[in-house]
């Protein structure tokens, strides 16, 4: 019952009781001892612990005050916003707080008054913190939702951006994309990235108000319409690549690309009916604990896991410092019902040799000298320093000629002086100190999707035309993926397809007897005369046709 209470109080799929405990103390016959288990936070309204920040500069309407219109009514246009009247002000903080006594208040743009100059304003909201989307995101627009807008995410708190959903009211003209649903989505491709026409046609209703990125829809694709078969759905978030990503972010920006146009073209006599205004928006989720904690609690401004299971970090991102036995890894939602927790180990006591290059006060040549642990040097070294490789490394070396001391064969895939550098194919873990062994992660670049194997400092990869996704394993919409990124050549649901042709598979046209090329657009008879003479309507049979319709498509399959 606490459980059908939770899900309902916070209406989010993966708020469930499942998951909720990271650890317990059982006896066994070995006696009493901590029981580990995978664990996650419950989900929170991410709204209350964020910050917005809104541009271009003076994107916001009251500095100088205006008056604007509204569509319904249009030719009175005697509201007006001023940004040093708080009654008459619309700062971006309107977006999130609480409409008592259902005044609905908002952030609201300057009005399109520089038409033909696109209007434009972005809207970016960060945590400062990865966190996991587990509901839809719902954006409230006052006086009319975009005509044409994107949704976008960063992993990497904003240096880089991906798209993360498109809209329109005409979503090939705006993105050259067809318009599809979620909904509509199969299993392979529920972390598409699509654009849809839903929430940005005209409906004339001060009640179309909402435009929604659609996270239960997507959840739906695996645990049903009810959203009832959820170990299906943590068991798809484990084995299905790049899905746990897909609905984890630390930023979110809404770029709005031209406003409400009321259902008609832009009136260029009223332009003061044209602005963006934006009265709510709620983002549901949990903190990214990698399973290894049950609480997140807003600490020096910012949200922090409580880890558990010997792990540390904002995220719980690295073992703790004595406990570095194994590498750190991810909890785990298999096996189900309790998942692994993965949990870091302690270390043992033993200490290596440290053996480093001293000179030799009377010669230019150095020698190897081994110390003990915590043993000062048994020989001379007049200009030595101490060897700091943060733990990557217990040899180094002096090199006289230069007055150095660098380390040797540096472990853990770093590099450097010091160890203090990742090797190339390899990239900063931002959330683990240096002298952590997990501090450089490989990149793991797609060898056919990507340019090279090497990859920046946030562990995106360098892609070829066509691939996307933070290794290049992923196609750009448009494109389809055969030991890379190829363009669609057609498409079923455009029928780009002529003159009777089937699309298969984005990659050719499969044309019927008397047509060919790509798209199926040239007559045989126009090509060559002579096959005309064998055409429909010159004497063949419907039968031969239907051979001759089968023979060709047995001939392109085989092709493929």
């Amino acid at each position: 019952m606490l459980r059908l209470v939770a899900l309902l109080l916070h209406c989010v799929p993966l708020a469930m009781g499942q998951y909720d405990i990271c650890k317990s103390w059982v006896t066994t016959d070995d006696g009493p001892s901590w029981e580990f288990y995978a664990c996650q936070p419950k989900a929170m309204r991410m709204k209350d612990y964020v910050t917005v920040r809104v541009d271009p500069a003076g994107i916001t309407c009251g500095d100088p005050p205006e008056r604007f219109c509204t569509h319904e009514n249009p030719y009175l246009c005697s509201d007006e916003c001023d940004a040093s009247n708080p009654d008459l002000a619309h700062p971006p903080k309107l977006m999130f707080d609480s409409e008592d006594e259902g005044l609905a208040t908002y952030w609201q743009s300057v009005t399109w008054r520089r038409y033909p100059e696109p209007l434009l304003a972005n809207i970016t909201l960060s945590w400062n913190k990865s966190i996991e989307l587990t509901d839809d995101i719902v954006i409230t627009f006052e006086y009319g939702r975009p005509t044409i807008m994107m949704l976008e995410k960063s992993l990497d708190n904003g240096r880089t951006w991906h798209p993360y959903q498109y809209y329109a009211d005409d979503c090939m003209e705006a993105f050259s994309m067809p318009a599809r649903r979620v909904r509509d989505l199969s299993t392979t491709s529920a972390n598409r990235v699509l654009c849809t026409e839903e929430y940005s046609r005209w409906a004339g209703s001060k009640k179309e108000k909402t435009v929604r990125f659609e996270v239960r829809d997507r959840f739906a694709i695996f645990a049903g319409p009810d959203l009832k078969n959820m170990d299906n759905l943590y068991t798809r978030l484990e084995s299905a690549k790049g899905l746990k990503d897909f609905f984890t972010v630390t930023d979110l920006r809404m770029r709005l690309l031209r406003p409400a146009l009321g259902g008609t073209y832009v009136q260029r006599e009223n332009l003061y009916k044209y602005f963006y205004a934006v009265s709510n928006i709620e983002v549901t989720g949990r903190c990214k604990c990698n399973l290894h904690a049950n609480l997140c609690t807003f600490k020096e401004g910012s949200l922090q896991c409580e880890c558990e299971h010997n792990t540390t970090g904002q995220d719980c991102g690295k073992c703790k410092k004595n406990f570095r036995s194994r590498s750190w890894r991810a909890g785990s939602y298999l096996p189900l019902p309790n998942g692994s927790p993965n949990a870091c180990a302690a270390a043992g006591s033993a200490f290596g040799t440290i053996s480093i290059r001293a000179a030799h006060p009377s010669s230019k040549s150095s020698k190897l000298i081994r110390l003990k642990p915590n043993a000062g040097p048994v020989a001379p070294i007049e200009s030595y320093r101490d060897c700091e490789c943060y733990g990557h490394s217990n040899r180094c070396s002096y090199i006289d000629f230069l007055n150095v001391v660098t380390c040797v064969s540096c472990k853990h895939n770093t590099r450097g002086q010091h160890c203090q550098h990742c090797r190339l194919g390899f990239y900063r873990n931002s959330s683990a100190e240096l002298d952590d062994e997990n501090v450089c992660i490989e990149c793991n670049c797609n060898q056919i999707g990507s340019m090279h194997d090497r990859c920046n400092e946030t562990g995106y990869c360098e892609c070829r035309e066509g691939a996307t996704g933070p290794k290049c394993d992923d196609c750009l919409p448009n494109y389809y993926w055969r030991q890379g990124c190829f363009p669609n050549v057609c498409d079923d649901e455009l029928l780009l397809c002529q003159n009777g042709g089937t699309c298969y598979q984005n990659q050719r046209c499969i044309c019927p007897v008397g047509f060919k090329g790509v798209l199926c657009q040239q007559s045989r008879c126009e090509v060559d005369k002579k096959d005309c003479d064998g055409a429909p309507g010159a004497g063949g049979s419907l039968g031969t046709v239907a051979l001759g319709v089968l023979a060709l498509q047995l001939r392109a399959w085989g092709d493929l």
